[in-house]
């Protein structure tokens, strides 16, 4: 089972400009997110992909000092970016992941890999409330070609998996249950905002830069702290239009 790990990054943001190359920790946000990726296990390959534009060539030269692959390719038109990042390969699967989530469970990409082998299926549907920052997607390449192909609205475009969720009848679902330790959807632990950085930065100095840091013990962490995790609590997701 072929699987390749694709993160998109960009350095455009409307809220928070730069965001994936701010410093946290001992490095920067894009070294969490690639280097937690690369531990997740039976993955051939983990990708950067992110845009044409000239404000990205930093990124593309931040993967070329670090070793790690990168594409290039449309900058709003994201699912065309993972559909074109993902075609040379040829993978069974694609486990879909941004950037601005420093903190992403390694553990449940395991737990996630594990069910879609147990029982291979088009997309898997992660069932519980997580915290906003967490989660992965995992989807079939044959499934990304399919939403390539019929994603036309704007939403489809830009996120890449949505046109599975709209339309759940025209694909195979496989189910995973989250872990009960990480189901606190009160909790934010993304990268959106200033406030969402100042939690973000509170989280890495308080695990001393550890990038490897399990995701559940950041939110017991954030449980621990309500002073820490009131930080972004009023920052509202910009809704998929």
């Amino acid at each position: 089972m072929k699987t390749i790990i694709i993160i998109q990054a960009r350095m455009g943001s409307s809220r928070l400009p730069g965001k994936v190359l701010m410093p946290l920790g001992n490095t920067v946000v894009l070294d969490y997110v690639v280097s937690r990726c690369q531990q997740v296990e039976e993955i051939d390959e983990v990708i950067v992909a992110t845009s044409t534009l000239m404000q990205d060539d930093v990124i593309e030269n931040w993967c070329q000092k670090h070793h790690v692959s990168c594409f290039r390719g449309s900058e709003d038109d994201v699912l065309s970016r993972y559909y074109e990042c993902a075609k040379p390969h040829q993978p069974d699967y694609v486990i879909r992941v941004t950037a601005d989530c420093p903190f992403v469970d390694y553990e449940l990409a395991n737990q996630i890999i594990e069910a879609m082998k147990a029982e291979p299926s088009d997309i898997v549907i992660v069932e519980g409330d997580l915290p906003r920052g967490l989660v992965v997607e995992m989807v079939s390449f044959s499934a990304l070609e399919y939403i390539y192909h019929h994603g036309k609205e704007p939403r489809h475009r830009e996120h890449v998996t949505y046109y599975a969720y709209e339309f759940p009848d025209e694909f195979k679902r496989t189910l995973v249950q989250a872990p009960k330790a990480i189901c606190q959807p009160q909790l934010r632990i993304t990268l959106d905002t200033e406030e969402d950085y100042q939690l973000c930065v509170a989280i890495a100095n308080h695990f001393r830069g550890d990038r490897f840091v399990r995701s559940r013990e950041v939110v017991q962490f954030l449980l621990d702290h309500p002073d820490v995790a009131k930080l972004n609590a009023h920052v509202q997701q910009k809704p998929v239009v």
